[in-house]
């Protein structure tokens, strides 16, 4: 990976993001690219509702708010010994990252706060960056001080075309783990799929991997995943994103929202 896309924002998360952006730059010998989207939208209801004269002042105040945050995180930039630049752009948030990511091999984002899992709570931005581009997602918890991409890494396997991209799309970082585990939660009601396939194709890679069948135990798989993530001390997790659609997990949940909800570790996420 040599072009990460690190998500500008002054948020609870942003500090994680960045650690989290700059160790994998260093871990890489990669380039970030700093995207700041200033979120326009908002003026045009402002425009229709308020006047055309407000317009112009909102977006000003903005792009200084935007402004002063950029001099604190190129100052940290500075300091890092990293080959960054920065992308300013106005717009919707989502539509801004995921353009700019077309040439990125990786969007760092992060995991929403909280343990919300009904179907009220809306899915986080990582949900829409996941499912909207072809680039993958680390999602980072907002208490996150490093990331670890050299010690532990755990595959979620299912064999999914999710799990599939997913797997694929962390190779680079999988070749930097120290330790690599599949896991494959037992699910009598799943078809059938090689769980051969994916430490197969990570030796061809060049990777050692240790497979798991994880017993489900009639839980929730997202119960024993976590569980597996635990006793296997796992640093980072791979995981396909959302196998079902985006309103079955809106309304009804499933194991994507679940994970995003309550995991501990960064997710790398592939649609």
């Amino acid at each position: 990976m040599k072009s990460v896309l690190l998500h500008i924002h002054d948020d609870r998360g942003a500090d994680s993001r960045l650690q989290a952006a700059c160790d994998i730059a260093r871990a890489c010998n990669a380039h970030i690219q700093c995207v700041q989207v200033t979120p326009m939208p908002d003026l045009i209801a402002a425009d229709v509702y308020a006047g055309s004269g407000f317009a112009p002042t909102i977006a000003a105040e903005l792009h200084a708010i935007d402004e002063a945050f950029r001099v604190r995180v190129e100052s940290r930039l500075d300091r890092e010994d990293i080959a960054w630049d920065w992308r300013q752009v106005d717009g919707d948030s989502i539509g801004g990252l995921l353009s700019a990511a077309r040439l990125a091999d990786l969007i760092v984002a992060t995991l929403p706060e909280g343990r919300r899992t009904d179907s009220l709570d809306p899915l986080p931005i990582v949900a829409d960056l996941a499912l909207g581009g072809r680039t993958p997602v680390l999602a980072v918890p907002q208490a996150a001080r490093r990331v670890a991409i050299t010690a532990r890494a755990l595959v979620a396997w299912d064999g999914s075309a999710e799990s599939c991209a997913a797997l694929r799309a962390a190779v680079p970082l999988l070749r930097l783990a120290e330790n690599v585990d599949i896991v494959t939660v037992e699910e009598a009601s799943k078809a059938v799929f090689p769980a051969t396939g994916a430490p197969e194709y990570l030796a061809r890679h060049g990777i050692k991997s240790q497979l798991h069948s994880w017993p489900r135990k009639e839980r929730p798989i997202e119960i024993a995943l976590r569980e597996a993530i635990d006793s296997l001390h796992a640093d980072w997790v791979v995981m396909g994103a959302f196998g079902h659609s985006r309103w079955r997990e809106l309304m009804f949940g499933g194991v994507t929202r679940a994970m995003l909800r309550t995991a501990r570790v960064p997710l790398l996420l592939a649609h």
